[in-house]
């Protein structure tokens, strides 16, 4: 099946690698909608990618080498603890972590820049509806409407296009929050402290904070962090977070911004509090977390990939995998299909299913982390390793292969 139009609506990674999949399977003409009228690029947060993951989109030629990284070895565990002798806490347990990590914007700018000139991508234009049918798709912008074989939806978690496939369907708040910051690495004190290989997870009763060095685009570090826990009691509900949303860089609120420096000098080893509280007001954002997935990845002619289509909760690991997984998948599928229908379905059946694992685990990690933390003090090496198997059970931590054999 060689011939076609297709509607990719949003621009960011999941965007980008939907279209490379489509124009890749043998797409004629792909127009990519992204409502943002900026470069993507401005975005420094870190994601990170198991390197048996990694060894299978670079094999799909969706990464490779040239996209700046930093390798993981080993996930360090703290707790605070006032009989530690040094500022990093009392160390629990360390785990092998073979990650690779990176800066969401370049990233996001070595696929753009994979996409070909052939496909369209329109900036600072919003997709305001879609309608889908048995044969074709409508899109409605401020231009006008226009007619597609196919629309993909990678819109994120607010996304038009799922509302048209699945109108009601809406994201579950979990009752926690993800703080998230990065900064250019130079402003560590005592770097030497903290092994450039090293993935930190510092632990208290009801949270932790994931920290790691992402590349900065231009030959150095940032250090990149995100500490999970609930807001103090009420404030959720004052925020609106029960209903889906997020605070941009420097939106915190006093009393958010209290509760974070609360739970960094109280509730965390000392030198890890340090780390999270050397992050600038302009370098703060946060996303409560929700998660969800549609029951049906592909309807009529339109299909969801990445947050458009399941939102995990990001102990998983494998927000942005996915999303490349979604690709990968896509493209097999759009070129062994004889017809639109056919495609479809291939790719309905495959991410379907990886779409409800994902949540599954997602829930399993959060109450584990979060909501149902154990006596952290009370675990030594052999008790983590235990208490990590059955949070996560199977032990892997975004080391499975999410794509269903």
């Amino acid at each position: 099946m060689h011939s076609g139009r297709v509607a990719v609506v949003g621009g960011s990674v999941a965007g980008c690698a939907m279209a490379l999949a489509a124009h890749r399977g043998g797409a004629d003409e792909i127009t990519v909608y992204e409502r943002a009228g900026g470069r993507l690029a401005e975005r420094g947060v870190g994601l990170a990618v198991h390197n048996s993951r990694y060894a299978e989109l670079e094999s799909a030629g969706y990464m490779d080498a040239d996209m700046p990284w930093v390798q993981l070895v080993r996930r360090r565990w703290y707790v605070r603890d006032e009989r530690a002798s040094g500022p990093l806490g009392h160390p629990i347990g360390t785990m092998p972590f073979p990650f690779r990590t990176y800066n969401w914007g370049p990233l996001w700018g070595e696929l753009r820049r994979r996409v070909p000139e052939s496909v369209e991508f329109r900036t600072a234009t919003s997709v305001e509806a879609v309608r889908t049918g048995a044969v074709g798709a409508e899109v409605d912008t401020a231009e006008g409407t226009e007619r597609f074989d196919v629309v993909v939806g990678a819109d994120g978690y607010r996304s038009v296009v799922r509302a048209a496939a699945h109108p009601g369907l809406r994201a579950e708040y979990a009752g926690y929050l993800a703080w998230r910051g990065a900064y250019p690495a130079d402003r560590l004190a005592d770097p030497h402290l903290w092994d450039e290989e090293d993935c930190v997870y510092a632990v208290f009763d009801g949270g932790h904070v994931i920290i790691y060095r992402i590349p900065d685009g231009v030959g150095g570090h940032r250090v990149n962090w995100v500490l999970y826990t609930a807001p103090p009691p009420g404030l959720d509900a004052d925020l609106g977070f029960t209903s889906p949303t997020s605070l941009p860089p420097g939106g915190l609120t006093d009393a958010l911004g209290a509760h974070l420096a609360h739970v960094a000098d109280a509730l965390l080893p000392p030198y890890w509090g340090a780390v999270v509280r050397a992050t600038r007001p302009e370098e703060l954002f946060l996303q409560p977390m929700y998660d969800f997935t549609a029951p049906r990845y592909a309807l009529d002619r339109v299909l969801l990939a990445g947050d458009a289509a399941t939102v995990a909760r990001p102990h998983t690991g494998a927000g942005a995998v996915k999303a490349l997984q979604d690709a990968t998948v896509l493209e097999s599928a759009i070129a062994t299909a004889t017809t639109w229908p056919e495609a479809l379905e291939s790719y309905d059946t495959d991410r379907t299913v990886a779409g409800r694992t994902m949540v599954d685990l997602g829930r399993r990690l959060g109450r584990a982390l979060v909501e149902r933390t154990p006596r952290w003090r009370d675990l030594d090496q052999a008790g983590l390793e235990s208490w990590w198997k059955q949070a996560d059970g199977t032990g892997a931590f975004g080391g499975r292969e999410l794509r269903p054999r």
